[in-house]
């Protein structure tokens, strides 16, 4: 643990691909890390795996910790977590600090930043980008909606598994800025798997094309990361088609309350409904290639 960070406290609450990892940093830095997870096996897993503590509810898990981080499926899994009879609001103490990185709407961010400041706790929404590989690595953005004083004292925990942390500004921020960046990688990921698929119909070859062009304005980091397994039709990967109509879902709500156009990305949350039923719902979002190829 650097000289100037203490071992906190910690609760984390969801053991997904995201949080079983970004957990492990915590524990890793020095920090005192209980978790929970609905799957008990899962967190039994973690503990094995890590230095901490397993809880049986949220309200257990919740007790006299300094911070407490959730990283769960959607809305209705953060409603469940927190505020049902064993929930966080049952167990969490004042002051505080609750930070989640579950990618949610600004709506339940707003929602629950009210409810905590009830009872004095800080709510921080803090949604990530960087997929598993950047869980792993320690490598994760986040992007805060919250006040700034819970905001700076967040920061050094969270330096354990992210990069980039930046504060947007207000509650909701945090969610409304993951939602630019779902809408982005969405159009992206759809622009490559055309080009790719042209450049296959066209016989040339396609890993060839990508070293060259990745060299220039087309590079991304979907073009380096997922070009060559698109060519190769792998997509058992990475961020899976369910989760991206999830989250799609989330953005083209919010852009029917701001008065935002998305055409673009409704047609992509088609496509990828496309790919659900071919099968492809745990499929890598980079799979929108797979209705372009011929068969």
């Amino acid at each position: 643990m650097p000289n100037d960070q203490i071992s906190r406290k910690l609760a984390f609450i969801g053991l997904g691909v995201m949080g079983y990892p970004m957990a492990g940093h915590l524990s890793k830095t020095g920090h005192q890390v209980t978790v929970y997870n609905r799957n008990i096996k899962r967190a039994e897993s973690w503990a094995k795996d890590f230095n901490g503590n397993i809880a049986e509810t949220p309200a257990e898990v919740s007790k006299d910790k300094d911070f407490i981080f959730t990283c769960v499926g959607a809305d209705n899994d953060l409603r469940e977590i927190i505020f049902n009879d064993s929930g966080i609001l049952s167990g969490i103490s004042t002051n505080t600090i609750f930070v989640d990185h579950t990618t949610a709407s600004a709506n339940i961010a707003r929602e629950i930043h009210q409810e905590m400041n009830r009872i004095d706790v800080k709510f921080l929404d803090a949604p990530v980008s960087g997929g598993q590989a950047g869980a792993e690595n320690g490598k994760l953005t986040v992007m805060i909606g919250g006040e700034l004083e819970p905001f700076k004292k967040a920061q050094p925990i969270m330096n354990s598994y992210a990069h980039n942390i930046t504060h947007m500004g207000p509650s909701g921020n945090g969610q409304l800025t993951k939602m630019v960046n779902q809408i982005c990688i969405a159009g992206v990921l759809q622009g490559l798997a055309e080009g790719l698929a042209f450049a296959q119909n066209s016989n040339l070859d396609g890993n060839l094309v990508l070293d060259v062009i990745s060299k220039g304005a087309a590079q991304s980091w979907q073009m380096e990361n997922r070009g060559s397994t698109m060519l190769d039709g792998k997509f058992d990967f990475g961020f899976a088609v369910d989760w991206m109509r999830k989250d799609l879902d989330l953005c083209l709500t919010e852009a029917k309350n701001n008065g935002s156009l998305l055409p673009s990305s409704a047609l992509i949350d088609q496509f990828y409904s496309h790919v659900q039923k071919r099968g492809g719902g745990r499929w890598d979002t980079s799979s929108l290639i797979d209705l372009l190829q011929k068969t």
